[in-house]
């Protein structure tokens, strides 16, 4: 694999030169999170946490990729990860792009990847997946949630509808149909991150409002679901300028996850150490 080394820093050695092969090829999570400018374990292990959430998304195994060992640091045990160069990929991604060094290791991974994107729009790919997973979960939460409550054992569909088109002043086959969405296919697949996290805030506030004013009954139910949506709808119209239903289909998902199991591929490839 030949292509131009990094170096987190004027004068340090390139991230190349820091690999193990104790076993495979790995670097150590406590000299990754120096080298990304994180100043701290508990700040640097939530963007770990994220990082392998996004592997397990992808159905990539977590053992292999971060595997979790002891070190002795200053006379302590202190935990560690040997981590693949996919997973430290996975959470340069995850980083804090406002950070330099974060921002110069993404733009470095996505070029020993080959990605066609922009490193910023690789680390949003990224991001876009952890957010539509983040999703399918609260939405199995909600569900369980609106039938405690007396939704009908056949009025989910109903219920759903009725958020979206708070929010979109659309049901779900208008919408698709104007972004050209095959209706057996989710609206969701082919959200980008800013609609993705909009809806998840619609979802997660659904479920607060039902829980906290003990909304029952399907019509009930489906008032709330509308009314969270609606407010969503105008907040967003108000803070950002931005109409929901004018958002532009995106890259189906399930393209994204198969870019992101090649790019496995390819950085699973050697790269020559030097400095």
């Amino acid at each position: 694999m030949q292509t131009e080394l990094f170096h987190f820093e004027e004068g340090k050695e390139n991230f190349e030169t820091h690999s193990k092969e104790n076993g495979y090829t790995h670097w150590s999570a406590l000299e990754l999170m120096e080298m990304l400018g994180y100043a701290n374990w508990a700040t640097f292990n939530k963007v770990i946490s994220k990082a392998m959430t996004t592997c397990n998304t992808l159905g990539i195994p977590i053992i292999g990729n971060f595997d979790q060992i002891s070190v002795i640091v200053d006379d302590k045990p202190t935990i560690d990860f040997k981590l693949s160069r996919f997973a430290c990929y996975l959470i340069s991604m995850n980083g804090n792009v406002a950070m330099p060094q974060v921002a110069k290791s993404q733009a470095y991974f996505a070029t020993l990847a080959g990605a066609v994107h922009s490193y910023q729009l690789e680390a949003e790919r990224v991001e876009r997946l952890q957010v539509r997973s983040e999703i399918s979960e609260r939405e199995k939460t909600l569900a369980g949630v609106a039938f405690g409550h007396g939704l009908d054992k056949t009025g989910y569909g109903f219920f759903q509808n009725a958020g979206y088109r708070g929010m979109y002043n659309l049901n779900i086959n208008q919408l698709k149909a104007k972004r050209g969405i095959d209706t057996g296919r989710s609206l969701l697949d082919f959200m980008g991150k800013d609609e993705l996290a909009a809806n998840l805030f619609r979802i997660t506030q659904t479920e607060l409002k039902i829980k906290n004013e003990s909304v029952k009954g399907q019509n009930n139910l489906e008032k709330a679901a509308e009314t969270v949506g609606k407010m969503v709808r105008r907040s967003m119209i108000e803070i950002s300028n931005t109409v929901p239903e004018n958002f532009t289909k995106n890259e189906d998902i399930k393209d994204v996850k198969k870019g992101l199991k090649n790019t496995k591929k390819l950085l699973s490839r050697p790269t020559k150490k030097k400095n």
